[in-house]
């Protein structure tokens, strides 16, 4: 399962091989100062926004890699099952947001809302 991390001065997604390898990115860091907000989705499906540009989907299980829309490109490693920790970012950025299913979603965003403020 991917990882929501707070590492120094960025926020970090690592991701298991098998998402590594569908989502044909190994992981991705955001500077903490990029970050505009963090919240739980508790629908994944909302988290996801356009269609799909890179990386793998199937309908109803899961979505790894970038989603393409109006505002940008936003990175997704989710899974269907259970809620999302979303990450909103600044414009001007490579992702617009990063949506990703990890086991505590809630400690992975509260963690990332207190370093950003810290930032």
């Amino acid at each position: 399962m991917a990882r929501l991390l707070v590492e120094n001065k960025d926020v970090v997604v690592r991701l298991s091989w098998r998402e590594a390898l569908l989502a044909k990115r190994k992981a991705i860091r955001v500077p903490l100062t990029a970050v505009q907000g963090a919240r739980v989705e508790q629908d994944w499906w909302r988290s996801l926004r356009g269609t799909t540009e890179r990386g793998r989907w199937r309908s109803g299980r899961f979505c790894m890699g970038t989603w393409r829309h109006a505002r940008g490109i936003d990175f997704a490693a989710v899974r269907a099952a259970g809620p999302v920790a979303v990450v909103d970012l600044l414009p001007g950025r490579e992702f617009a947001r990063l949506s990703v299913s990890t086991a505590d979603p809630e400690g992975a965003v509260q963690a990332v809302r207190l370093a950003a403020r810290r930032a």
